[in-house]
Parts: C-alpha cells; structure tokens; sequence
C-alpha cells in the first residue's frame, strides 16, 4: 500500500493530555467527513466541516508526498526527528489517519523507534499496535471506535447528541473539553472551564500551539 501524506515535521503536541510534549506530525491527505476545499465546506457531513482548521489537500506540504511502501513512509518519519529516537513520538493525524494507517505502517513506525499516537475522528475502528488513540467525536456520524486513551471533545455543540454526558460512559482513560474556537472563542473557552470545574471527570484541552503560534 503507498501512503499519500500532505506534510511531516517536528514540533510540540499542542493540545490534549499529552500537550508540551516533542513529536512528529504525520498529517495523512484527506478524510471521510468532507473534502477540506473551501467551497464544499457547507457540504462536509459531521458537522466539523463548519469550524475544520486544518489543511489536509493534497501532497504538498513540508515532508510531504507520496510512499510507496511503510518502511520509506517511517525512514522519512525518522529524519524528521532531530536526534536518534528517543523517547520519540509520532502523532498520525490528518484529515482522518485510519483511513490509510494500517498494520504495515504501525510496524514500520515502532521498528524506527517510535511510540505511535493518533488523532482520529473515531468513525473508522483502530488498527492494534498504537500505542496512544484520541478520539475527537463528530456529530452526525456513528462513533465506532468507542475506546482508547483519550476522548477529545469540541465544546459547546449545538447538537444534543454531542453533549459531554453522553461520552463519560465510554472506556477512555481520560476525557479533555476543548474550547470552540470561533469568533466566540472567548465565551467558549469560558464554557468549557466552567463545565470542566463543576464536572472534573473532564480537564480543560487548549490548543496552546497557537497560543504560542508554533506549526
């Protein structure tokens, strides 16, 4: 199987349970919930489509590229980090990284030295062997992957099916609220602290890499 990756670089995880720690980003192109180009945003299914920050078209980013196999999808991963791994840490993202991560390339990541996260919108079921799963729920869509070791969920969302309380139920090691962030960013930091404080099953997740405007 190749490997269609929009961009691979090393930076600080940003948010979640394990923000501030040193990682390489894997962003897989493309997802399942829509197609990342501006004028089909209203047309994207989940809803995420109406806040979606992140630019997963193509094959053009920094690392990026097509890979022909796992084992030159982890060698690129490697150079990307900028000593011989230790400790080393490679978060699969995208767009939706389930839709090409498979067994091969988990193999191939942990045979490089890396631990191996993902971020994904659980619609699709994990592979075995990561070694950290976020799960970021999106609604509209069944949410089939309904365990890991976190859940990571946007706050507030007008759809009642996305209320925190119908997610403390599933078997997530932990469960972090992360602020909306639109033109009401203020407000909705505000509402996920205040739902975090009343309800601390919850810990507030900020996306402390645009706080400090790293990649």
């Amino acid at each position: 199987m190749s490997y269609a990756v929009k961009e691979i670089y090393f930076t600080l995880q940003g948010e979640g349970v394990q923000a501030g720690r040193p990682a390489v980003f894997l962003r897989f192109a493309g997802c399942n919930l829509w197609s990342g180009r501006e004028g089909q945003r209203e047309r994207g299914p989940g809803g995420c489509a109406r806040w979606c920050d992140t630019d997963f078209v193509g094959i053009d980013g920094p690392g990026g590229g097509r890979f022909a196999d796992a084992p030159t999808l982890a060698a690129a991963v490697a150079r990307a980090w900028p000593a011989p791994p230790r400790d080393a840490l490679v978060v699969c993202t995208g767009g939706e990284p389930l839709l090409q991560l498979d067994a091969p390339a988990i193999a191939a990541l942990h045979a490089a030295g890396f631990a191996v996260a993902v971020e994904s919108n659980g619609t699709l079921p994990a592979p075995a062997g990561i070694d950290w799963l976020t799960i970021s729920p999106k609604p509209g869509r069944p949410l089939r992957q309904r365990r890991g070791d976190e859940l990571k969920l946007v706050y507030p969302q007008p759809e009642p099916e996305m209320a925190p309380e119908h997610f403390v139920g599933l078997d997530f090691r932990h469960f972090a609220l992360q602020p909306l962030d639109n033109a009401a960013q203020a407000a909705n930091t505000q509402a996920a602290l205040d739902y975090c404080l009343a309800h601390p099953r919850w810990r507030l997740s900020l996306q402390t890499h645009k706080l400090l405007r790293i990649p």
